[in-house]
């Protein structure tokens, strides 16, 4: 990718069909590897955590399907994605990449070697109380730099600005909290602009810092933490949760049975399209 320095190649995991969107068969432990396997070589990976919505949004939608196939890297952020990636293609995965956990990982095993980090998104107020978390978890991380979401869409000049910022911080990630599907648009032009690998976490930016209260381990073990978000936030998610829930269960259905063979259509690695990008 552009802006990439000279490096030896990883080797890409295998992917798996859920829905027409390719899914990296990697468990947590081997995700967090490969991540950072990226971040040491200042590989600008566009990795995306996906759980139903975003499956679902490739689904439905073409472009939406080649935007994510052409990121790096597509993990199991959502357990129904797990157990669909198990089903469809005897991925035999017992963990899943949780957003939160995965951006604990990251920030650890920075801490650990000597990597910066920068955040990106959700406001200022959640961003200082999410780095004083992550310092205080893990003393020597350096967080290189914030940046709040404008909650709009970026100009080409916004976009200059940005990625000059995140490049020249020296952070090895910058980890996109805009939430889907608005991130996803974010790291596909900003990872390769910017030369840094980017990551998509969602909610783990408010679950962190404590500003919005996370599911009890059992509802995300079995994967019902939906619901507990459901009844946290009905009027922002129920149209999310109550139609596109059913409507994934149906197409896995279809195409466990045969009756729908979706095509991935998309290339890992290829450059990225022409989205709004929000900021």
């Amino acid at each position: 990718m552009a802006g990439a320095p000279d490096h030896a190649p990883l080797e890409e995991p295998i992917r798996g069909n859920v829905l027409g969107v390719g899914v990296d068969r990697l468990e947590h432990r081997e995700a967090v590897e490969l991540a950072l396997a990226a971040m040491r070589q200042k590989m600008p990976w566009r990795i995306s955590l996906l759980a139903v919505h975003g499956v679902m949004g490739g689904a439905l939608h073409g472009q939406r399907r080649r935007l994510l196939n052409r990121f790096e890297l597509n993990l199991t952020c959502g357990q129904p994605v797990r157990w669909a990636l198990n089903l469809l293609d005897s991925a035999d995965l017992r963990t899943r990449v949780y957003g939160p956990d995965f951006t604990l990982a990251i920030s650890e095993a920075a801490a650990r070697e000597g990597l910066k980090i920068f955040l990106y998104g959700s406001s200022q107020t959640v961003l200082d109380r999410l780095a004083e978390e992550l310092s205080g978890r893990f003393p020597g991380l350096v967080i290189a730099g914030r940046r709040a979401s404008t909650f709009r869409p970026i100009s080409e000049a916004e976009q200059d600005e940005i990625a000059a910022e995140i490049a020249g911080s020296g952070a090895s990630i910058c980890l996109v909290g805009l939430g889907c599907p608005r991130q996803e648009n974010f790291i596909d032009v900003m990872a390769p602009r910017s030369g840094v690998a980017m990551a998509g976490v969602g909610g783990s930016f408010e679950f962190i810092a404590g500003t919005k209260p996370s599911a009890p381990d059992w509802m995300k073990r079995s994967g019902l933490e939906w619901v507990f978000r459901l009844q946290s936030e009905p009027r922002r998610l129920w149209r999310r949760f109550l139609f596109l829930n059913p409507l994934y269960l149906a197409f896995l259905a279809a195409q466990r049975a045969g009756l729908w063979r979706p095509t991935a259509t998309g290339r890992r690695g290829d450059p990225p399209g022409d989205e709004v990008v929000p900021g």
